[in-house]
């Protein structure tokens, strides 16, 4: 017989469209509609119900971009409406295109006394009567939020050229208010619609040749005759019987297991700012809450606590209704972090502080620890990360983002995932390639076929609802769910949570393999330069945090001075949200960045605040000159961590300036380093005087290059740097001016100025007496577009690997190209410092504010490799923000010669905590020093969470060996006691091994430890 099954799937999808559909409402009564445009920033409910209203008619223009609109709907129900098998809605259009969810006009529904029913988006825009209606009347209040629909990817038109300046976003309304309709929808019409749904979606994921298929397809064209066209709601009931069996058939006892998690993934800023976030939780929260009253299986999976902290504060009845579903375990707070944020960038100590801050949120307001950590859209995964989840507690990861790797599949779905230290964390990967699943039977099927551990597990996750501000989870959604819970051709389905699913895929599979160091995106790899500010925020923000932090624990210590708790709480919450993976990634719209970097410019001036005052009450009064140094090394005379009267250290030999003859070349000369500045102003010679006069330099090459790329990648402007921008490059080379600028003993400063396209830079090259680092620091005025700026060291090793920092340690990279995965890498991201070299000498390259590099090896005509160290300064993507980057920026790098590992960690604290200077007394004794390896680094010097005045030391082994080291407080101290990252005892010391503060440590261990002070 032949195969019909096309036709037959062209007559069902007509049949759905022109009769199921329309049929879906029995009838609809329109409610009257009222306006009123809020003139600037949203309101609150409290201010927006008291203002007069103006009627609005359908078809009714509204909302200017980025503008609020308030919505009075009323009516009454009409007459005899309700019957049997009919449920009553309001049902609202706010003028929805067709685009994807999250990315157009939203609202909030609320009743007369303030109260939060749901959220409205374009796939949920019912409320149910009965939370709507008042005996036989309907008065409900949307408070609308008219964002602009740009999910296409076109430019931002209509964006603010000021915060909170709404006039400047234009005022040609975006969409056109519809309808408000009391309907009755047909409950037999609306359940025979999903019947079809489902079965519709398997068809086309089951074998052209099966009996199975065959038999569905028979089915429903069944269904299409027994439904008499001109009556469906009358004979649904029957073409719901003929589809009773083809649902009824069980799934083969092999079928994959799918745990769906209800889920809404919110971006806390992207494409609208973080006002607009608070909105889109309370719509999208509300929405969740009313569909657990639907429908008891529900689990719904939430992270980030800076999302539930805007909510309470915002709508604090909602979240004592959220605060009742955690209790009975169906809204389940996961992830433990502050928020989902980047992982490549942050340092250390923030990262630390993501669950530190998070974890003590979900504490304090719902007495939970989340056990996992839920990053499913974050562009990759540093390989620090396992250390630090297990060190807070977690025991769980979960991930989608790998799946949109350019070049190489993750090979696997569910396994130990192992960080530079050893730690390792159960990790799993959903195979349906999704975070944003409407449980389609594409999506199940994906899973399936997929899943890579088949023959060995049989289990998989499925988070499922409209991210963004769709929406979250909806009722077709539990419906498809429903029916495939054991479905024959299908995955079984359960609804479920994600403790529950981790627990049981760990008991089924609790030896999988292992994957070792980071999880490298092979996508979005522009991430680590775009935006150059807020990056440069977030850098600055981190090391005044540590400085902010050890200086008033000194003085709280030193001289009972108050702790500021609390400005440093909030200080570290607005560092920790701009950590989010679309804000300090820099691939939000330039409202976002704008904000960002007038928040980073107030925790400066806090922190800077905090700094100062503890520095004059350690230095006292008086007149002598007091260095403080807070980096974990000592500088310039003055203690790690400490301070030192005037004097310092020892004069060194002062730097010598020469002519280099006819080439105007200018020669710097302290002893250590000879550098050679050319007429072009480039490094024309390097030569390490302590390495047997040691050219760093290969034969021909010039030092500190600029050089202009074309950057126009192929998909995500802001997110992407791809590979073909190497085949367009312009070396910068001529100069408008080249001179010395200072000629100090103890400093000789060379000024360069450069102009190119519609730009300038501003370099100066810096040598010191004693030092054995070139500084580096260029002031741009950049002005180019669709252009990458690298700036270029190479250096004459033979290195096949190079050495990045990363949080709590360094990872090895290879400099070759063997593998598609080594060719996949070709941008890559690092801290303060990157290291190339060989096995006695090498260079490394610091820097302030930079995290892109490129780091490759060629071979040289006649011989020999040249390693060449290249950093991404500064971008310019057409989108989402045209104007990123544009404007000055003042950039540092440093060129630490004949430097080790060791040399490395040490000058990258340097560059990013320079020395400060007070006049008072005399230097304060260190809070606390460290005896031994200097390979042991403190990385945070606080005062305890909890406030009890202990204090608390975070440190860990930089150098990647093992090391032994002794902490000494330099104050009365009960009891040295370790702990994991939120400051709870660990039941076994694991690297504390005598009370006296003697420790030992693995590579790259982190260590928290807790001083019990003793108090009078």
């Amino acid at each position: 017989m032949h195969d019909n099954t096309k036709l037959v799937e062209m007559r069902v999808e007509r049949f759905v469209r022109e009769r199921l559909v329309p049929a879906l409402y029995r009838r609809r009564s329109p409610l009257s509609a009222h306006q009123w445009v809020v003139p600037g920033e949203p309101v609150p409910f409290a201010e927006a119900v008291g203002h007069d209203y103006e009627p609005v008619a359908p078809g009714t223009p509204w909302g200017r971009p980025w503008g609020t609109t308030w919505f009075r709907v009323t009516g009454s129900v009409p007459d005899g409406w309700g019957g049997e098998g009919t449920r009553l809605e309001v049902v609202v259009d706010l003028g929805y295109s067709d685009t994807q969810p999250g990315f157009q006009a939203e609202a909030t529904a609320y009743r007369p006394d303030g109260t939060v029913i749901k959220g409205l988006h374009p796939r949920n825009r019912y409320v149910p009567l009965a939370q709507a209606a008042h005996g036989g009347s309907v008065d409900l209040l949307l408070e609308a939020s008219s964002n602009p629909d740009v999910a296409g990817g076109g430019a931002f038109t209509f964006e603010p050229t000021r915060l909170g300046d709404l006039a400047t976003a234009g005022d040609v309304p975006l969409y056109r208010w519809r309808a408000a309709d009391v309907a009755e929808l047909d409950e037999a019409v609306w359940e025979l619609h999903q019947d079809v749904d489902a079965l519709v979606g398997l068809v086309d994921q089951l074998p052209p040749a099966s009996s199975r298929r065959a038999a569905v397809v028979r089915a429903l064209e069944d269904m299409v005759d027994a439904v008499d066209p001109d009556d469906v709601p009358g004979t649904a009931a029957a073409g719901r019987a003929v589809l009773r069996d083809v649902l009824a058939a069980r799934a083969d006892a092999t079928a994959h297991r799918i745990v769906a998690v209800g889920h809404a993934h919110i971006d806390s800023a992207w494409l609208w700012p973080t006002r607009e976030t608070a909105r889109k939780c309370a719509r999208t929260f509300s929405n969740v809450l009313a569909l657990m009253e639907e429908d008891d299986d529900l689990v719904f999976a939430c992270s980030s606590a800076q999302q539930y902290a805007w909510v309470r504060d915002s709508q604090p009845e909602l979240f004592e209704r959220i605060r009742e579903r955690v209790r009975e375990g169906r809204f389940v707070p996961v992830g433990g972090m502050w928020v989902e944020s980047d992982t490549n960038m942050p340092g250390g100590e923030a990262l630390a502080r993501q669950f530190v801050a998070g974890k003590r949120f979900f504490a304090e307001e719902f007495g939970v620890e989340p056990l996992d950590v839920w990053l499913p859209d974050s562009f990759g995964y540093t390989a620090a990360l396992p250390q630090i989840a297990v060190a807070a507690g977690s025991r769980w990861f979960l991930t989608q983002k790998p799946s949109w790797n350019e070049t190489n599949r993750m090979p696997h779905h569910t396994f130990w995932w192992e960080g530079i230290d050893g730690s390792r964390i159960y990790t799993h990967f959903p195979p349906a390639d999704t975070y944003n699943s409407t449980v389609s039977a594409e999506d199940l099927a994906r899973a399936e076929s997929q899943f890579a551990e088949k023959g060995r597990a049989n289990t998989s996750l499925l988070p499922f609802g409209y991210g963004d501000g769709g929406g979250g989870p909806t009722r077709e959604m539990l419906a498809a769910a429903a029916r495939t819970r054991d479905l024959e051709g299908s995955p079984r389905v359960e609804l479920g949570g994600p403790h529950e699913f981790f627990r049981d895929a760990q008991a089924e599979y609790p030896d999988p393999p292992v994957w070792s160091g980071e999880m490298y995106l092979e996508f979005h790899r522009g991430t680590y330069t775009s935006q150059a500010r807020t990056k440069r925020g977030n850098r600055r923000s981190e090391h005044l945090l540590r400085e902010a932090e050890l200086w008033a624990t000194t003085a709280a210590v030193r001289s009972g001075t108050a702790y500021p708790y609390d400005a440093l709480e909030e200080a570290w919450h607005t560092v920790l949200l701009q950590q989010f993976h679309d804000i300090l990634p820099g691939t939000s719209i330039a409202w976002v960045h704008r904000e960002a970097e007038q928040r980073y410019a107030a925790v400066a001036d806090v922190l800077e605040g905090l700094v100062a005052a503890s520095l004059r009450e350690l230095a006292g009064a008086g007149d002598q000159r007091i260095v403080f140094n807070a980096t974990p090394h000592a500088a310039s005379g003055a203690p790690a961590l400490g301070a030192v009267s005037s004097g310092g250290a020892a004069h060194a030999a002062p730097v010598v300036v020469e002519s280099g003859g006819d080439r105007d070349e200018i020669v710097l000369d302290n002893g250590i380093i000879r550098v050679v500045v050319d007429g072009d102003g480039l490094l024309a010679s390097i030569v390490d005087l302590r390495a047997d006069g040691r050219e760093v330099l290969p034969p021909g090459a010039r030092g500190a290059l600029l050089q202009l790329h074309r950057d126009t990648p192929t998909q995500w402007d802001a997110w992407d740097i791809d590979e073909h921008y190497r085949r367009h490059a312009t070396d910068l080379v001529s100069a408008d001016v080249v001179e010395v600028v200072s000629a100090d003993p103890a400093r000789v400063v060379v000024r360069v100025e450069r102009s190119f396209g519609s730009s300038r830079v501003e370099q100066l090259i810096t040598v010191e007496s004693g030092s054995d680092v070139i500084g580096l620091e260029l002031d741009i005025d950049w002005h180019e577009r669709q252009k990458l700026l690298k700036l270029a060291v190479p250096v004459d090793v033979h290195a096949d690997r190079a050495t990045s920092e990363i949080q709590f340690g360094h990872l090895h990279r290879p400099t070759h190209s063997n593998t598609s995965w080594d060719v996949a890498r070709f941008e890559t991201c690092a801290h303060r410092w990157v290291h190339v070299g060989e096995r006695d000498w090498g260079v490394a390259v610091t820097n302030d504010s930079t995290y892109g590099h490129d780091i490759g090896r060629t071979t040289r005509d006649g011989g020999g490799t040249t390693t060449t160290v290249r950093l991404s300064l500064l971008r310019a993507p057409a989108y989402p923000d045209p104007e990123a980057d544009q404007g000055t920026h003042r950039l540092r790098v440093g060129l630490v010669v004949g430097a080790g590992i060791p040399d490395a960690v040490r000058e990258g604290y340097r560059i990013n905590l320079p020395l400060r200077e007070v006049v008072g007394g005399s230097a304060p004794e260190p809070v606390l020093r460290l005896e031994g390896s200097e390979a042991v680094v403190v990385e945070a010097v606080k005062l305890a969470e909890d406030r009890s005045g202990d204090v608390v030391v975070r440190l860990y082994e930089a150098h990647g060996g093992r090391a032994r080291a002794r902490l000494v407080p330099g104050f009365e101290v009960e009891q040295i006691v370790e702990t994991d990252l939120l400051e709870r005892p660990l039941a076994e010391p694991r690297a504390l091994v005598d009370a006296d503060g003697t420790l030992a440590l693995r590579p790259f261990q982190l260590v928290t430890l807790r001083l019990r002070r003793r108090h009078p």
